[in-house]
């Protein structure tokens, strides 16, 4: 675990030096003066929406586990997305689901499904979008093999996710097989976390509710384009709606990997890559970084600190249970 952390960091700090390589920090400076408020304003306002409709997806999630009221569920998401941003390595991950079992009787592995089945609706979705817009659009060799890369990894995740929704009997004699050397106490809680792992996936098996949610991680990412779109009016970018959605594809892919606290460097460094694409200059590109990376990471954390105080108790029981 600390070596991942390290790593996360030492890459950070590697990113942040090649963003920041051959910048004059008063060009940089001009750009920013340069930029149109109104429309960063605007992408702020839809930043926001798309917090907004992920809560209402997760919620959709819930549903079919326990009826949850929206506050909580507003605030344990919140806090959710303050920890992925605050905790390096994306160890964050986890607490979004830790704080919904202590706010009902979810057990922890199914409130895991509910977040992995988000992953998984996020992922196709955007794997979707990747088809579309990168087949009218020529990709650079470095993005094609990433991208590559990526498909692979997640089209193992969608196989995984399609034998325990369409073969739940199969899943389980594999994982009994898996778990038969074990000692018979932790191959039986092991047992015990995959059928609460599999309960989670209720939401996925309504069909109604899959059809909404579908509807809702389309519009999420649409949303997430149209902020970047509303960054380039901005920056008096004069570039298609398509270079959104490249840029957000290769953001996506940058601040996947381990990163420090608030993926300093990877954010940065993927949007120079990604408006490279374009032939944005480096400054401009930076310059696009620093604000789009403000504006995004500041709504994440506002919204984190107004629902922290109705938390904090539970944060300070995982922060003893990690210590102890």
């Amino acid at each position: 675990m600390k070596k991942k952390l390290l790593a996360g960091l030492l890459l950070s700090l590697l990113l942040v030096w090649f963003s920041l390589r051959g910048i004059d920090p008063v060009e940089v400076y001009i750009e920013l003066q340069k930029t149109d408020y109104l429309f960063v304003a605007g992408s702020m306002i839809v930043i926001v929406l798309t917090q907004i409709m992920r809560v209402i997806r997760w919620n959709l999630f819930l549903k079919p586990l326990e009826n949850i009221d929206p506050y909580t569920i507003f605030s344990v998401s919140n806090v959710g997305f303050l920890a992925i941003v605050a905790i390096p390595a994306r160890l964050g991950e986890l607490v979004k689901p830790y704080l919904i079992t202590k706010k009902s009787h979810i057990p922890m592995g199914s409130a895991i499904a509910t977040v992995f089945a988000e992953r998984m609706l996020d992922i196709t979705t955007l794997l979707i979008i990747a088809a579309i817009v990168f087949g009218v659009n020529p990709l650079p060799p470095w993005l094609f093999r990433s991208g590559l890369i990526f498909v692979a990894v997640m089209t193992g995740m969608l196989s995984f996710l399609a034998l325990i929704f369409i073969r739940k009997e199969k899943a389980k004699a594999i994982l009994a097989w898996i778990t038969n050397p074990l000692p018979e106490r932790y191959a039986i809680l092991l047992n015990q976390l995959v059928d609460h792992f599999i309960k989670g996936f209720s939401g996925v098996k309504d069909r109604t509710l899959l059809s909404i949610t579908v509807a809702i991680s389309a519009a999420i990412w649409l949303a997430n384009a149209a902020a970047i779109y509303l960054f380039f009016l901005a920056f008096h970018f004069n570039l298609p709606l398509t270079a959104a959605f490249v840029l957000m594809i290769v953001l996506i892919l940058g601040i996947a990997i381990p990163s420090a606290p608030g993926f300093i460097g990877n954010w940065h460094y993927a949007c120079i890559l990604g408006l490279g694409i374009f032939n944005v200059t480096k400054t401009s590109a930076l310059s696009f970084a620093l604000l789009y990376h403000a504006i995004s990471i500041g709504v994440i954390i506002v919204l984190g600190l107004i629902s922290l105080p109705s938390n904090s108790s539970f944060i300070l029981d995982l922060w003893y249970r990690k210590n102890t």
